[in-house]
């Protein structure tokens, strides 16, 4: 005795979820595996990137193959950062991965302090090298030059004589 169910041959096919775009749009890729990884921000064979520290702010262009140039607001970089301090720490990415004669590196900066700038500047230059060599992430988070580093400067409150330094009291 064999029992049929008409009831399942009115069955249509479930609707997509309302929370799926990609089932939505006809050619997309259905599964993750299918999908693309993102591609890096390049233009004209350079690569693009921003870092910034305190009020500083510094755009990076960086082509790789290059002979070692490094140009900081239209000047060499010995020129721009006279402290060699702030020039080792602008430097430190490339230095770290022996990459400083093979990239040549085209940087704005503005704002801030001779500090502050070529902390920006590191950490742009961090950013663009994980672009361009995925593969040093790892030895770059590790150092702490992909972290923006977000120390200000306290501003000064009303009724003290800077952002903490109260006025000197006198009993008399």
């Amino acid at each position: 005795m064999s029992t049929t169910n008409d009831d399942t041959a009115d069955v249509t096919p479930a609707e997509p979820e309302m929370g799926t775009m990609a089932a939505l749009l006809p050619g997309a890729p259905e599964t993750e595996a299918e999908k693309e990884p993102p591609k890096p921000r390049e233009s004209d064979g350079c690569f693009l990137a921003v870092g910034r520290r305190k009020t500083a702010v510094a755009r990076v262009r960086v082509r790789p193959g290059g002979e070692g140039k490094f140009v900081v607001n239209g000047r060499e970089l010995d020129e721009f950062f006279s402290n060699p301090q702030d020039r080792r720490v602008a430097t430190t990415p490339l230095d770290k991965f022996d990459r400083r004669k093979s990239y040549d590196v085209f940087a704005r900066v503005h704002g801030g302090g001779n500090t502050g700038q070529s902390g920006a500047l590191l950490m742009a230059l961090a950013r663009v090298l994980i672009q361009v060599e995925p593969g040093l992430e790892a030895g770059l988070r590790s150092e702490g030059y992909l972290t923006r580093d977000a120390r200000m400067k306290e501003r000064k409150k009303y009724g003290r004589r800077g952002a903490r330094r109260g006025f000197q009291f006198s009993k008399r």
